[in-house]
């Protein structure tokens, strides 16, 4: 097993990018977080999302500094999590991409007016709840407000690669 440090001193592998690459070898599932902004409804994909507490139901994600759409989820008083399934590869895609393209999705609203993804295998209502210093992410945790689910298989992220997770009995 290599040894790593992510400042890229003592022994093992360059820094940053082994730091990188040990971390892709945990698998995750995939988000779409969205919020109103001045500007309208916006998105983004985040695979950096957890639960923190069942009591008060607290959850948190992490958006990048260096992200265009990072200063809407920081001023958003709400924010939708929706997690998806493996068949809506195309929206992590989208909303990695660009934030404002909801085009075609017709989404309807939460009561407090965020956009909803439809075919999504869970979703989080959330009030804002704190926001903290990240290093070059920030750490926003949510309070639920509402939860939903449906059956499905979830899509995963591992290793660099989009996948799903198969079940053997």
């Amino acid at each position: 097993m290599d040894h790593i440090t992510p400042d890229g001193s003592g022994e093992g592998r360059d820094g940053k990018r082994a730091f990188r690459a040990a971390l892709g070898r945990y698998a995750t599932g995939v988000t779409v977080v969205t919020a109103q902004s001045p500007k309208g409804p916006v998105g983004i994909t985040a695979n950096s999302f957890t639960s923190v507490s069942l009591d008060p139901p607290l959850v948190l994600w992490c958006p990048a500094k260096a992200s265009a759409r990072f200063s809407a989820f920081t001023a958003a008083g709400h924010y939708a999590i929706h997690v998806l399934a493996a068949d809506q590869l195309d929206l992590c895609h989208r909303f990695a991409r660009a934030g404002s393209d909801f085009a075609g999705l017709d989404p309807g609203t939460t009561p407090e007016g965020l956009p909803l993804l439809p075919g999504c295998l869970a979703r989080f209502d959330c009030a804002a709840h704190a926001a903290h210093d990240g290093g070059d992410h920030a750490i926003l945790v949510g309070r639920v407000l509402r939860a939903f689910v449906r059956q499905g298989t979830p899509l995963l992220f591992w290793h660099g690669r989009y996948g799903d997770f198969l079940h053997r009995d």
